[in-house]
């Protein structure tokens, strides 16, 4: 284990002179740091109706103004102007005295809408969600008006239950960001650390050391995992600081160091297959993008699984894919001793 400490704070110590390194970790500090802003602005981009207070005038002409009207009269900050005909309230769209235009017309005992609104405008996104929540209520209120209308009464739906959209985003975004994005960087590191050591012939210089190309790897890859839990409470601690609570820490940690053993062991193998640099990089890259993707979808995933323990509401499920991970990092850790027996002496030096 000696030499492999030593291995290990040679390159620790090396980290220091990675501009990229530097880098990735000044963006990680910036999103933890600031992460009550950044939620803010970037909720806000998705649904900028959430922030309140914002105003549309919509021009409303056609056969089911009326209906129109009192749909809009629910939604705050949406306020109509009636118009005779399709062209004159276009006109005043073009004028911009109005943000939006809403053409009704009532084909077979339905309302049937036609949408006009700014194209690649600042404010399209606003008036699109706006508009978005009057032909709801629009929808809503025709189904109550028309159950009388039939033979049997339908199941009564569930009321809508409010929920905030910058907790869903804080905890299924921006917590998985910041635990999982330290571990693509240190396969990252790993990938750059194993290929240049081959491409400048300095393997061979370390293996006349007494040290062996096993004990080499381990110190590479020991650098690598370790930063990662030492990044991510950092993080963390950052977000509670921010007034983000963050539930069962130590389950992260576990789960973020080794999904970063697997990454990292991972992105060892790719290096010694792979001698380039640029090629080893970009199959690593698109292989570890590919399993993260596909991984995100299940919710039995890492993804989905930081998500729950964040906000303590895991189950038995989500620590088993936490012991999963755990096991798959010991699998990986003699997958790569098998690549490191298959490659030849010159490959590596």
């Amino acid at each position: 284990m000696g030499s492999r400490a030593t291995i290990a704070r040679r390159e620790l110590a090396g980290l220091r002179a990675e501009k990229t390194i530097v880098l990735a970790l000044a963006i990680q500090l910036f999103i933890a740091a600031f992460s009550s802003f950044l939620v803010v602005g970037l909720v806000s981009m998705y649904d900028p109706g959430e922030l309140g207070g914002a105003e549309v005038d919509v021009a409303v002409t056609g056969e089911a103004v009326d209906r129109m009207e009192a749909a809009a009269a629910e939604v705050p900050g949406v306020r109509t102007r009636t118009y005779e005909d399709a062209g004159t309230a276009h006109d005043a769209f073009d004028a911009r005295v109005v943000d939006a235009v809403l053409e009704t017309d009532r084909r077979e005992g339905r309302i049937h809408v036609d949408a006009t609104v700014p194209d690649s405008d600042v404010r399209t996104t606003v008036v699109v969600v706006q508009l978005r929540e009057v032909l709801r209520t629009l929808e809503a209120s025709e189904r109550d008006r028309r159950v009388d209308d039939l033979e049997s009464r339908p199941l009564d739906v569930p009321d809508r239950i409010g929920s905030s959209p910058y907790y869903g985003f804080t905890y299924t975004v921006l917590v998985p960001l910041l635990v999982f994005l330290p571990v693509f960087i240190s396969g990252s590191l790993a990938v750059d650390s194993v290929t240049e050591e081959i491409d400048r012939g300095t393997m061979e210089l370390l293996r006349v050391a007494p040290v062996t190309i096993a004990e080499i790897l381990d110190g590479k890859a020991l650098t690598a995992v370790g930063i990662v839990p030492a990044q991510v409470a950092a993080w963390l601690a950052l977000l509670w600081f921010n007034g983000t609570p963050v539930a069962n820490v130590g389950w992260l940690l576990v789960l973020a160091t080794a999904v970063a053993a697997v990454v990292v062991e991972l992105a060892v193998a790719v290096a010694l297959l792979v001698p380039d640099r640029r090629g080893a990089q970009l199959l690593y890259s698109v292989g570890v993008l590919a399993v993260f993707a596909g991984s995100s979808l299940a919710d039995g995933g890492p993804v989905n699984a930081a998500a729950r323990l964040a906000i303590d509401s895991a189950d038995l499920g989500v620590y088993l894919v936490v012991v999963g991970a755990v096991a798959l990092a010991c699998v990986s850790v003699a997958v790569v001793r098998l690549t490191l027996d298959r490659c030849s002496p010159a490959a590596l030096g």
